[in-house]
């Protein structure tokens, strides 16, 4: 039964593995992935490697890994000697560290009652398309949120220049005007709770237009607890989605 070493050479933000049977000299794994370092950084400069985004970016080295191998297989020690003597050398003063799979499993967690690492990759996920319907609301929100924003300025410096009785209506203006900019957030962002805090805020907007009454109409109530409807049920219809893996092949 053939036995087979996996050697591993690093260098900066290089990383090359190297698989050999048993029969094969350390050193000349070393001196192997040693050159096919070189020879990768020799091909790609830092740019091309911080700007590779996806698997294979650097699919045509394995024209030159064949070449390297190639050059190994079919080449004496003898011609290697001052390369060989070299990683030699170095293998002296830094020995490499010889890892056992136990030790592995350890360094992941795999053991001491620690829980296996799952291979399958967690689903990612997306929010729906905004809708038409979803805009008008988003558009419709802002709008109730600026006036009352407006409002409860203006009634702010005339409250606290005259006396402080519209301080409550100063609050309830605030409050609505805080409630509309979170449910833009709520519809446009997931997040934990999300019925949860619909609900809080359309029954806030509501409370606060109720209070409001004598300042406002009856219609502009309806209004501004209309748009609050409207933006509570886009947020409450519009569900994640989920996205396939995109493994970059």
């Amino acid at each position: 039964m053939d036995v087979f070493l996996f050697s591993f050479h690093s260098s900066g933000d290089i990383a090359c593995m190297g698989i050999c049977t048993s029969s094969c000299p350390t050193v000349m794994a070393f001196c192997f992935l040693e050159e096919l370092q070189w020879k990768f950084s020799a091909s790609y400069d830092s740019t091309s490697i911080s700007l590779a985004t996806r698997s294979y970016a650097f699919l045509e080295f394995d024209n030159i890994i064949q070449k390297v191998k190639y050059h190994f297989n079919y080449t004496s020690c003898s011609q290697m000697k001052n390369s060989l003597e070299k990683i030699q050398e170095e293998l002296k003063s830094h020995p490499p560290v010889l890892l056992k799979l136990e030790d592995t499993e350890l360094m992941n967690g795999m053991i001491n009652g620690h829980t296996e690492v799952q291979m399958g990759s967690a689903p990612t996920y997306r929010m729906q398309p905004v809708t038409p319907l979803g805009i008008l609301s988003l558009v419709l929100n802002i709008m109730c949120g600026a006036l009352n924003l407006i409002r409860g300025v203006h009634l702010a410096e005339y409250s606290f220049q005259e006396d402080h009785e519209g301080t409550g209506n100063v609050i309830a203006f605030l409050l609505s005007f805080l409630a509309c900019i979170f449910q833009c957030y709520l519809y446009l962002f997931h997040g934990s709770s999300k019925k949860m805090k619909a609900f809080v805020l359309f029954f806030s907007i509501c409370l606060c237009n109720i209070y409001l009454y004598g300042l406002r109409n009856i219609w502009q109530i309806l209004f501004h607890i209309g748009v609050a409807s409207l933006s509570s049920y886009e947020i409450l219809t519009r569900q994640l989605m989920e996205k396939q893996p995109d493994f970059g092949v």
